[in-house]
């Protein structure tokens, strides 16, 4: 099973892997990037790690009309424990951005935090092994 955020770089990070098993890419609005700013706005570099500092050193923080890290963290793991609810028993992949995959984690590990985001990759790949809705196992697969 190929699940992804809507957007275009989460699909492609999966889509040469979905096409070789033969499989189509299920899109999941709720996987999608954290909402910044309203409007589909974008923040520069500058101001994109100051931000997302300060998000993850109050959950409840956002900018005006984005959202909070509790507010994507919640919406995320409500899309997460159906997927595995769904898909019980089977290996799925799913594309996604890298801070919606550090909350992912980081809802069941709080090693998963500001500072492991920030050394992830572009794209990078995890292999997350689950009992039931129990994260029993973390690897890196992404050899850069």
């Amino acid at each position: 099973m190929f699940i992804s955020s809507p957007y275009r770089r989460a699909i492609l990070t999966i889509e040469e892997s979905a096409q070789s098993s033969g499989k189509e890419i299920l899109v999941f609005e709720d996987l999608r990037e954290i909402v910044f700013l309203s409007d589909d706005k974008i923040l520069s570099d500058e101001e994109l790690y100051p931000s997302v500092k300060k998000m993850f050193a109050d959950p409840d923080f956002s900018l005006p009309g984005g959202e909070s890290i509790t507010i994507c963290q919640n919406r995320i793991l409500s899309t997460l424990k159906k997927i595995l609810m769904e898909y019980k028993g089977q290996k799925v992949v799913i594309g996604t951005h890298g801070l919606v995959m550090t909350l992912m984690m980081r809802y069941f590990d709080s090693q998963y935090d500001l500072n492991f985001l920030l050394k992830t990759s572009k794209p990078d790949i995890y292999k997350l092994e689950f009992d039931e809705e129990v994260l029993i196992d973390t690897k890196r697969l992404w050899k850069s």
